[in-house]
Formats: C-alpha cells, sequence, structure tokens
C-alpha cells in the first residue's frame, strides 16, 4: 500500500509529494493517515502498548532559498498537525528538512547533539526553534557518524 501527498490534479505531473510505502504488517497495524498539504504527510500506528500510537510525520521543507512566508506556512502546518497529537504517544519526524544545524549546539542542547556539519543556517534554526517547542531531538546529531554519513546532498556554489 503506498499512501501519498502531492498534487491533487489528476493530470499534474508529480513533481512535488512524499510518501509512506506500507508491509503487510504495517497495514494492519495502521490507525489513520493524512495529508497536511502536498509536502507533509502523517501516519499513525497501533503499538504493542496499550494506548500508546506510533506517529511518523513525512515531510519535504522548502529550501533555505525560498521566502520566509513559504518557510513559515510550512512550519505552521506542520505544527498545526503536531498539535493533533498526543504526547503521550511517540511521535517520528522525518524527511528531508533542507537544514543544515552545524556542530555548535549553544542554546539547543535539549535539542541537538554536536554532530552536525558546517554552521547552522536559516532552516536549521526554523528546524531547531520548531524541535525546542515540541520537545523532539534531531538524532542524527547526537552521535557520531563519518562525514560521508551526516549529509544526504551539500550544493556547491560557484
Amino acid at each position: 500500500m503506498i499512501l501519498y501527498s502531492g498534487h491533487e490534479e489528476e493530470d499534474a505531473h508529480h513533481t512535488e509529494g512524499v510518501a509512506f510505502m506500507l508491509s503487510h504488517e504495517a497495514q494492519n497495524a495502521l490507525i489513520s493517515w493524512e495529508a497536511a498539504g502536498p509536502k507533509i504527510i502523517y501516519v499513525s500506528f497501533k503499538t504493542k502498548k496499550e494506548n500508546i500510537k506510533l506517529n511518523i510525520i513525512q515531510c519535504y521543507a522548502p529550501t533555505n532559498d525560498k521566502d520566509g512566508e513559504t518557510k513559515e506556512d510550512f512550519y505552521n502546518k506542520l505544527q498545526t498537525l503536531c498539535d493533533k497529537l498526543k504526547e503521550k504517544d511517540m511521535t517520528i519526524l522525518i524527511g528531508d528538512l533542507n537544514a543544515k544545524i552545524g556542530s555548535d549546539n549553544r542554546g539547543y542542547e535539549e535539542v541537538m547533539g554536536r554532530q552536525g556539519l558546517g554552521k547552522m543556517n536559516e532552516n536549521g534554526e526554523m528546524l531547531a526553534d520548531f524541535c525546542a517547542f515540541n520537545n523532539m531531538i534531531i538524532g542524527g546529531s547526537v552521535f557520531p557518524h563519518c562525514r560521508i554519513h551526516k549529509a544526504t546532498r551539500e550544493q556547491k556554489i560557484k
């Protein structure tokens, strides 16, 4: 089963969107799912723990060169979705957040470790603020990794 959030028009090119591909086991545990626009999708699963769900949010954030309004709109939609989720449930945020958080975690010690790359950019600050507000941790920044495993792609500016 594939759950997709993207263009709603039938003849639209698939130039944006996020999705989940569910195994049979995941399909059996699926409670609900919701598309929150073309770049955010959420699924909720039953767990073996009574009254605790696993929520996974998959998203594709605007790149750092997009205007502030586009970025704020994205994070507002993400926050609206998170506000619906219960704090006792486990929530995991995954996706391409187009953020560089850097290795200087001063002011964000509760949110991130010191294993990021480079210097924090505007998107990194927005992500760190979002995580701080929602009591989330940027997991990839906590443990050491080889440099090649720290980023999926770095664009070289000429």
